[in-house]
């Protein structure tokens, strides 16, 4: 699939950074590990990087120095066609004590007010972004007014997909794009994270019922958030990408600001509400955002139909979309990744399951208790809906919507056959598929 993977050893050294955690046996063990990571996944070309640590507190001081050189010297003896980095977030102190010159490829955790300075200090001439961005949002969950804000926290434990809230370390996916593009000696990001995984609900740690971060581009069920798509913009280069947020039903918003940004590939845009233009944005260099994203800041909501036609280098249109407002959810619509699948007891078919109105639109705050059941050569495995608030589990069968969306797992026996899922909720139209397992 072209992945490029970096393979880290360690999240501590010798220095503690929990109770009862590898420091423990760093002094015993560290090498067995190192050589047993290595000679478990030297044969996959997919490997192009070694870590052999990240964000370790021994960043400080001279034994941490001898540590890193000790480390990089047994990943050098065992595989001598790869460099070895760190995930180094304490940048000044790695500048001062040499630990970050020591490395095959110094990389920065965040910090991007000290790449200039770190890319002049090391000696290398380059930077790895070994982990970026940690821009929190909620899938279908907006917030307004539309400013930029650090560790802001809301009554519902939600965090807003207009994709300008982060953490007081961390920062906008913009910044990172910025190095990417004007300094050549940026070699690439590692972004925290591609998807949502449960712990760490940052900017709600301490707050029950956070259970599950905020920081991916997809949701914890898989399903992509907005920010999915101006990663995209930027990322894929030979597919046209062109999506409107935020959702397009505000009842009880009427006549009130209700931003509207876009997400492309392309430089400018149209936006029109109901017919109407609300004129020509394109991307320029007045703010981080500005430079990557296309913002209409004062439109006022009114239901019906918003549409973006985005325009090529020439000003010709090349791509347009629409969003509508949604009426009455009506009934369920699934969609699977694959229709057919392994008959080996393990293979599984993720269904997204999407509420939609009369008229097959999607239903964006939708939010049903859905039940599943599975027959014949198949069984029902889990669902998601990537609410971080939300305690139902995973493995019984019925859970809540989440923003109109969640994602049903429907696993193989080891008999080939055909599987059918049913998908009920009080009040709307059931669905139903057919997989085959083979």
């Amino acid at each position: 699939m072209g992945f490029m993977f970096l393979a880290e050893t360690f999240d501590e050294w010798a220095k503690p950074k929990v109770e009862n955690g590898y420091n423990r046996f760093f002094h015993t063990d560290a090498e067995k590990d190192v050589v047993n990571l290595i000679h478990a996944t030297r044969n996959h070309p997919c490997i192009v990087m070694w870590s052999s640590g990240n964000e370790v507190p021994d960043q400080w001081g001279s034994e941490g120095v001898k540590r890193a050189k000790w480390l990089q010297d047994i990943f050098h003896r065992e595989d001598p066609t790869r460099p070895v980095t760190v995930g180094m977030d304490q940048v000044k102190a790695t500048m001062a004590s040499g630990f970050g010159a020591v490395l095959d490829v110094p990389g920065l955790n965040y910090r991007t007010h000290l790449y200039e300075e770190a890319y002049k200090q090391f000696p290398q001439g380059f930077i790895l972004g070994s982990e970026t961005a940690s821009t929190v949002s909620s899938r279908g969950i907006y917030k307004f007014p539309v400013v930029k804000g650090i560790e802001k926290t809301y009554d519902d434990h939600q965090c807003s997909s207009y994709d300008l809230e982060y953490c007081s370390w961390s920062n906008l996916p913009e910044e990172d794009f910025i190095l990417q593009d004007t300094k050549d000696w940026t070699i690439g990001q590692f972004v925290w994270t591609g998807f949502d995984y449960l712990g760490e609900p940052t900017p709600y740690d301490n707050q029950w019922p956070s259970r599950s971060s905020y920081f991916g581009i997809n949701d914890l069920a898989g399903l992509p958030k907005d920010r999915f798509y101006l990663y995209r913009s930027q990322w894929n280069t030979s597919d046209n990408t062109l999506h409107i947020l935020p959702h397009w039903n505000w009842e009880g918003r009427e006549g009130q600001v209700t931003p509207v940004f876009v997400y492309t590939n392309h430089k400018s845009a149209e936006l029109f509400i109901n017919g109407i233009s609300m004129g020509v944005q394109k991307k320029n260099d007045s703010s981080p955002q500005s430079k990557y994203r296309l913002m209409w800041m004062d439109v006022k909501y009114e239901p019906g139909t918003i549409k973006v036609v985005a325009f090529d280098n020439n000003g010709k249109p090349v791509i347009e979309k629409s969003v509508v407002t949604a009426g009455k959810p009506y009934a369920l619509h699934l969609e699977a990744d694959r229709s057919v699948i392994n008959a080996d007891g393990m293979d599984i078919s993720f269904v997204t399951v999407t509420v939609v109105d009369d008229k097959g639109n999607p239903c964006p705050t939708a939010n049903n208790q859905l039940n599943f059941k599975v027959r014949g050569e198949g069984v029902y495995r889990a669902a998601c809906n990537g609410d971080a608030t939300s305690l139902e589990q995973f493995h019984l069968p019925t859970m809540k919507l989440f923003n109109g969306k969640l994602v049903v797992l429907v696993q193989s026996t080891d008999v080939a056959g055909n599987i059918q899922l049913k998908v009920e909720a009080k009040g709307l139209k059931a669905a139903g598929m057919q997989i085959q397992s083979r």
